[in-house]
């Protein structure tokens, strides 16, 4: 067994997401021999170092070069990044949903196409006034809202339609959770509240942020997202 599969079947025994730093821990406790390697060769560094951090950063170059990519699943939107151990199966089954998703955008926009080439100028009209308070949330208070369909286009057991009285507006960060979900569409003043919070909380941190907040906007728009809501 070679030092790359070693790493490996370190990994394998976590059964949960783990940092670089904590696989390399792994690593020293299952394989001793390594991490002695590891800590003389560390001494002869110039720079101040030791052995778990050596086994940490070959793991890293490993990853970012791809030695791992049919064993391991990478997790990026968290500092550090963390990984997991995935068998040949759950590779497949990644690879495919990732073959999914980078198609789907195309998808989305032919079922907006062909709903809208049908749809009523009223409804073009809610429809485009979504689109123009998401984007002024962005403008005035430095707020990432999109134009979100409460049941999902592409949901799998039960696509959603492209029409107004589907849509709502949820923060970007929330909107990629749900992904292809479908919830409960907003009332109105659920989606009210939603907005105002939203914006009190970013109020709150706006100075840190550097952003500038332009509060007497606000009613003007609820008004507009109340008539086409």
């Amino acid at each position: 067994m070679n030092i790359t599969e070693q790493y490996l079947k370190a990994l394998k025994t976590i059964e949960d997401w783990v940092t670089v730093s904590e696989w390399a821990v792994k690593v020293g406790e299952l394989y001793p021999d390594l991490q002695e390697k590891a800590n003389e060769e560390a001494k002869n560094q110039v720079n101040d170092t030791t052995g778990l951090r050596e086994i940490a950063a070959r793991i890293g170059a490993n990853i970012s070069r791809g030695a791992y990519i049919d064993h391991i699943e990478i997790d990026t939107s968290e500092r550090p990044r963390k990984v997991r151990y995935v068998s040949r199966e759950e590779h497949d089954a990644n690879v495919s949903s990732e073959i999914d998703e980078d198609v789907a955008p195309i998808k989305r926009t032919e079922i907006i196409r062909l709903a809208e080439q049908s749809m009523s100028n009223s409804k073009k009209y809610r429809i485009d006034e979504f689109e123009a308070i998401s984007k002024q949330l962005k403008r005035f208070f430095g707020l990432d809202f999109e134009v979100d369909h409460a049941q999902a286009l592409l949901n799998k057991t039960q696509p959603g339609a492209h029409h107004p009285d589907n849509l709502q507006l949820l923060l970007k960060s929330h909107n990629a959770k749900k992904n292809n979900e479908s919830w409960p569409r907003f009332t109105l003043d659920e989606q009210i509240k939603y907005i105002q919070s939203v914006i009190e909380t970013q109020t709150i941190v706006a100075t840190r942020l550097g952003v500038e907040i332009t509060t007497d906007v606000l009613g003007s728009m609820l008004e507009r997202l109340q008539k086409i809501y």
